[in-house]
């Protein structure tokens, strides 16, 4: 007499959440969590992230579900048959400027849950204080440019807030992403070790926002 196969209970996933996408890669992303402080990153080079926040703590907190990211790659937004994302500036200038219509086909995709972030040598700059306000909230869509920049006109339909990591000039916006999301993410309860610390590093309120004293093993 044959033996019944033995019934499995489903597999919980928990907080774990699965959304459909026509994006190819999200069928390879790992699952996000839900309610967790999310980055939002729309790159020509999704290849760059996770990068280094994939490493050490920020990594760590990452496996363990206490943020999420998400890359948006641009180019399947591109128009034509070669995807093209750029175009001439207008009033004619060197380099190329990335089209208005494919980068707000990326933001909608992106949705506008979140505050979006271009970027730029011209924005704001960045500052402790400005990461404690994005760690206290849900989490940020981040504008990765290329060339000579964004046309204008979708940062400002989109209410796009620009921020600087300083007055000089890189190849892309990726590395000023990871600069932001790192400075960030390590803000977010239990993502740090000691919570206690971040008390007394540069910048803190207890330090009155200036740097920390000098330290020797």
């Amino acid at each position: 007499m044959s033996t019944p196969p033995k019934s499995h209970a489903a597999k919980s996933h928990g907080r774990l959440t699965i959304s459909a996408s026509l994006q190819p890669r999200d069928l390879m992303a790992e699952p996000r969590v839900k309610g967790a402080w999310t980055a939002q990153v729309v790159t020509l080079f999704p290849e760059a992230f996770p990068g280094v926040l994939g490493l050490s703590l920020t990594g760590r907190a990452l496996a363990e579900g206490l943020w999420n990211l998400r890359s948006i790659d641009l180019r399947p937004f591109g128009i034509g048959r070669h995807r093209n994302v750029d175009d001439t500036p207008a009033g004619g200038g060197a380099g190329m400027v990335i089209r208005p219509d494919v980068m707000d086909a990326a933001l909608r995709e992106a949705g506008g849950d979140l505050p979006a972030i271009y970027l730029s040598p011209r924005g704001k700059p960045f500052t402790q204080a400005r990461a404690r306000q994005l760690a206290n909230g849900p989490g940020m869509t981040l504008i990765c440019g290329r060339f000579e920049g964004v046309d204008q006109r979708v940062l400002d339909a989109h209410g796009v807030e620009e921020i600087s990591i300083g007055d000089y000039v890189l190849t892309g916006g990726e590395l000023a992403a990871q600069v932001l999301i790192d400075a960030t993410v390590r803000l977010i309860p239990r993502v740090l070790g000691n919570q206690e610390s971040l008390a007394e590093e540069s910048f803190s309120p207890d330090q009155g926002g200036l740097l920390e004293h000098p330290q020797y093993t």
